[in-house]
């Protein structure tokens, strides 16, 4: 298997540079190249890439405002002539930073450990492992990555391009909407009850009328959500 990558850089000459170094190892393939994050932006809305190399100084839209904006970002290494973003890239996660003009011994390190760190994801996992991973789901929030326990989330508000995510523990902030986040949980313990709030069926108190209670915060029933949500929670009464 081959591991796909984009390379966004402004400068054919770099592009050029990355694609030659990258063209001596068999495991990745240049899947596509952008000269601006906009447009990459745009082709991974649709199309899948498990390595990025990114420029910060883009026209548009930087580097560093690119990986913020994805949801999912894919493995990063940057590709730049400064040394000073380097703290603020480590912050988002990214794998390694080449500065340029990249010498292939150092491109070939960053490799390597893009490498392990790709062959490790693309392991199947044991049917233990599975069953613990179908039980929590990671997020971007605050910097970081934050492993949130499906047991553990109350409910989720949307807050027009973010949503907030209710747990028994705090509250997370993540830029996502709520339509696309709840398709990442499981539809046999959350349900969708309004167009700004999904629930966890387990944290549902009552419910009355167009109201649903979790604990004693009342969320509204949306009008086209009331059918699907008394048709949910009767059927989970007959099987309990």
């Amino acid at each position: 298997m081959k591991f796909s990558c984009l390379i966004i850089d402004d400068e054919p000459l770099a592009i050029n540079v990355i694609k030659t170094h990258l063209s001596k190892f068999d495991a990745f393939e240049v899947a596509g190249t952008f000269e601006s994050a906009i447009d990459a932006f745009n082709y991974l809305k649709s199309n899948p890439a498990q390595l990025l190399f990114l420029d910060i100084n883009l026209p548009g839209l930087s580097g560093i405002d690119f990986i913020r904006n994805l949801d999912h970002p894919p493995a990063v290494i940057v590709t730049t002539a400064y040394r000073e973003y380097a703290v603020e890239s480590f912050e988002l996660d990214v794998m390694d930073y080449l500065v340029k003009p990249i010498a292939f011994p150092r491109f070939m390190k960053a490799i390597d450990k893009a490498t392990n760190l790709l062959q490790q994801h693309d392991k199947p996992l044991t049917a233990a492992l599975q069953a613990e991973a179908d039980n929590f789901i990671f997020v971007r929030a605050d910097k970081k990555n934050v492993k949130v326990q499906h047991a553990d989330i109350l409910y989720i508000e949307s807050l027009k391009d973010y949503i907030r995510i209710k747990t028994i523990y705090e509250d997370l902030i993540v830029h996502q909407n709520l339509s696309q986040f709840t398709s990442q949980l499981p539809a046999d313990k959350f349900l969708r009850i309004h167009r700004s709030f999904t629930v966890s069926f387990e944290k549902i108190s009552s419910v009355s009328g167009t109201k649903l209670y979790v604990g004693p915060k009342a969320l509204p029933i949306g009008r086209i959500f009331q059918k699907e949500v008394k048709n949910t929670i009767l059927k989970k009464e007959s099987v309990g």
